[in-house]
């Protein structure tokens, strides 16, 4: 099961994947020393896995090419003949 789909285009700046990790590994922190071990250890769980998908295993997917040619002509108000 996948829970990070890292074709997404909001991962393509490293800048946001990293903040991700970053959050999940620090948060894993504050619990530890917060006296939660149990909370700690879900959210660097959450942290490794975020790194895994997010960088890991991450192949950058090239931005998709828009069509610049529409089956209809654009409509100014004539008509085509």
């Amino acid at each position: 099961m996948q829970l990070i789909d890292p074709t997404h285009p909001a991962y393509r700046n490293v800048r946001v994947r990293a903040l991700i990790v970053a959050v999940c590994l620090g948060w894993a922190g504050v619990e530890f020393f917060g006296g939660d071990p149990f909370w700690g250890v879900l959210s660097g769980a959450a942290g490794i896995y975020a790194f895994y998908m997010l960088f890991w295993t991450f192949k950058p997917q090239p931005p998709a090419e828009e069509k610049t040619e529409s089956a209809e002509p654009v409509a100014d108000g004539k008509d085509p003949e």
